[in-house]
């Protein structure tokens, strides 16, 4: 049986990485709760490691009501405060804290839009963005979408959207297929965009 060729950042040992590679990365998504979820941990991963995001997922899951929008929304400073404390996150209080934040001007964007969904995917005009790269340091860290959609939703109160974090953004939730050409998820991603 032939190997499996991944990207080249999830070819490694790391089971995690992996398996988000292999299941999440680049599928795209369209459900409010969990493109919410992923606003806050590209955000919760600035400056750090995907992996240690993808390792402390499930107590972010926990400590803000599985990214319920309205639940996060509704959060007290004190309850805020308290997870500072907790080991299982990354305890930066500007990264806490912009949690809460972007549940507020996510509920903002729903009553405006509709759904999360239908505001971010707008950035795309709705369509899947299908790009063909044949190595990992052809892969841009920000594009023209990516500066639009930050400075948007930054004026509309979000944080911890920066460029670079919006791109990596578009690249989780499948706004763009950039596995590259010889992975074996570039295929099925392309197929998916072309529905």
């Amino acid at each position: 049986m032939a190997p499996i060729t991944r990207c080249a950042w999830a070819s490694g040992e790391l089971d995690i990485m992996r398996d988000y590679h292999d299941t999440e990365w680049g599928v795209p998504l369209h459900d409010d709760r969990l493109l919410f979820e992923f606003l806050c941990l590209e955000g919760a991963q600035a400056g750090l490691s995907w992996r240690t995001v993808l390792i402390k997922r499930e107590n972010y899951r926990r400590a803000f009501h599985n990214f319920e929008i309205a639940k996060v929304a509704a959060m007290k400073d004190r309850e805020l405060e308290k997870l500072l404390l907790d080991p299982g996150l990354v305890r930066n209080r500007l990264k806490i804290y912009s949690v809460r934040d972007n549940a507020k001007a996510a509920l903002e964007a729903i009553e405006e839009f509709g759904s999360l969904d239908a505001y971010l995917w707008s950035f795309v005009g709705g369509k899947r963005i299908l790009n063909r790269w044949k190595g990992i340091g052809d892969v841009p860290a920000s594009t023209p979408i990516s500066d639009q959609m930050s400075k948007a939703m930054k004026k509309r109160g979000f944080r911890f959207v920066g460029t670079t974090i919006c791109y990596a953004f578009m690249q989780a939730t499948g706004m763009v297929n950039d596995h590259q050409v010889n992975c074996f998820c570039y295929k099925a991603g392309s197929e998916k965009a072309s529905k």
